[in-house]
């Protein structure tokens, strides 16, 4: 998988702070292979380095954090024999469990567009930081593809069925919105972020950030939770859809035309990814599990033509295999869940830390 040169990623060190910027503005900061490893390769110099306190990431420009994985990239790569993505995937998700269980405040600045990839090197962090730019999403279904690096773990966590709304419309959130949901901590104003940038240098994490907080404009999932909740906690696809267009509200209808034009695979593999990471217990199950899904996704139809559809010739009309959920069956769905024999993404069982140990949220 090709990447872009190594000012990438800047790293630098000011005070008592590492600071990591994304330096990919034209691309939104996607994500490529060599910008994981760049990230990692920091937070595991930092991690037991006594001159750093805190790290902070943060993103180049003022359009977002990160888009999300270069999937062109995944796109081509998918279409001859999809190693490349599965070596990337393999270390992007050790990423992820690395900074959710990094030792030192590590305090992501998710303003502006925070999707897919970009979600996985922020929201596992200990300080998460919106603003009112932000719009954070997982919206993976539209590409054929399942959310990914911790993404389940995330969503499952989420109040009631709020997780499982936002996983299967790819819908995006505001600051208050991905607060309710447990994907950020605090909200501060964009114009303030220089100066919170500044203060991190000297001051503990939550303390500077706590300087600059503030409260966000109001949401709008907690007018929803009864609906929501209510139609998401049926056990099919075609059933949370009934039950959406039974209510007779139109924000549930608009919810279920959304879900329907994502790839019927991707939902069904989506909605069992989701009730499973509620009972897998960690990130590390989760990620596991992602890997298995994300691997085989490189052999399916759907990913290709979602990234065809919506990145390539972006015509918006994916004509996904099989078209309808009626005929995604049980087995399309497991075999997503099988496992890769050698290929496999495995962390220690005993990999977990207690939460006092970690960064303080």
């Amino acid at each position: 998988m090709t990447g872009p040169t190594d000012d990438s990623v800047l790293v630098e060190v000011r005070g008592h702070a590492g600071y990591l910027t994304l330096n990919r503005p034209k691309a939104l900061n996607a994500l490529s292979h060599i910008m994981v490893r760049r990230i990692d390769d920091a937070l595991a110099a930092w991690e037991h380095d006594p001159r750093i306190d805190t790290v902070v990431i943060s993103g180049a420009g003022e359009r977002g954090l990160c888009a999300g994985g270069d999937i062109r990239s995944i796109h081509d790569d998918a279409r001859s024999d999809g190693m490349a993505s599965a070596d990337f995937w393999y270390d992007e998700y050790r990423l992820n469990a690395r900074t959710a269980r990094y030792r030192k405040p590590y305090v992501a600045l998710m303003d502006g567009i925070v999707m897919g990839g970009g979600v996985g090197i922020s929201a596992h962090g200990s300080v998460r930081v919106a603003t009112e730019r932000s719009r954070i999403a997982m919206p993976e279904t539209g590409i054929g593809f399942v959310p990914d690096v911790g993404g389940t773990h995330l969503l499952s966590r989420a109040p009631g069925e709020l997780g499982t709304h936002l996983a299967l419309t790819g819908a995006p959130v505001g600051a208050a919105d991905a607060r309710l949901c447990g994907l950020v901590d605090y909200f501060v104003p964009s114009n303030w972020l220089p100066a919170l940038l500044a203060a991190l240098a000297d001051t503990p994490a939550n303390e500077a950030v706590g300087r600059y907080a503030a409260e966000p404009p109001d949401g709008e999932l907690a007018a929803h939770r009864a609906w929501i909740d209510e139609c998401y906690a049926a056990d099919t696809v075609e059933e949370i859809i009934r039950r959406l267009l039974d209510t007779g509200l139109a924000e549930a209808k608009e919810a279920a035309g959304t879900i329907l034009t994502k790839s019927p695979t991707a939902l069904k593999v989506t909605l069992a990814a989701l009730r499973a990471a509620r009972e897998l217990g960690s990130l590390e199950r989760a990620l596991e599990q992602e890997y298995r899904i994300a691997c085989t996704a490189l052999s399916s139809p759907d990913l290709v033509e979602g990234i065809r559809a919506q990145v390539i010739d972006k015509d918006r009309d994916p004509h996904w295999s099989p078209p309808t959920l009626a005929e995604v069956t049980e087995p399309d769905v497991a075999r997503f869940f099988a496992p890769l024999g050698r290929r496999e993404l495995s962390f220690a069982r005993d990999v977990t830390l207690p939460t006092e140990e970690i960064g303080a949220r």
